[in-house]
């Protein structure tokens, strides 16, 4: 696994959730990808790369499908909860 070597951006704020919560649930960014890709969102591994890197801005259906495929609320994506 490559490790992320610059700090991360300013783009978004779920970044930096998206990926403790994959994690924290064992799910492999490919896995993820897949899943993101079921529920109909067409991202590319560089796009969630940059979306996790908080380096891409992120529109507001894909935090709806982000949510979902991680299975939280959005509100907890977005630090509410």
């Amino acid at each position: 696994m490559k490790h992320r070597q610059e700090p991360p951006g300013n783009k978004n704020i779920i970044g930096s959730r998206v990926v403790a919560i994959r994690k924290s649930k064992g799910i492999k960014q490919r896995e993820f990808l897949a899943r993101l890709q079921t529920l109909g969102l067409d991202i590319s591994q560089t796009s969630l790369s940059r979306l996790e890197g908080q380096y891409r801005l992120v529109q507001d259906y894909e935090v709806v499908m982000i949510a979902r495929a991680l299975e939280v609320s959005v509100g907890y994506l977005l630090g509410e909860e």
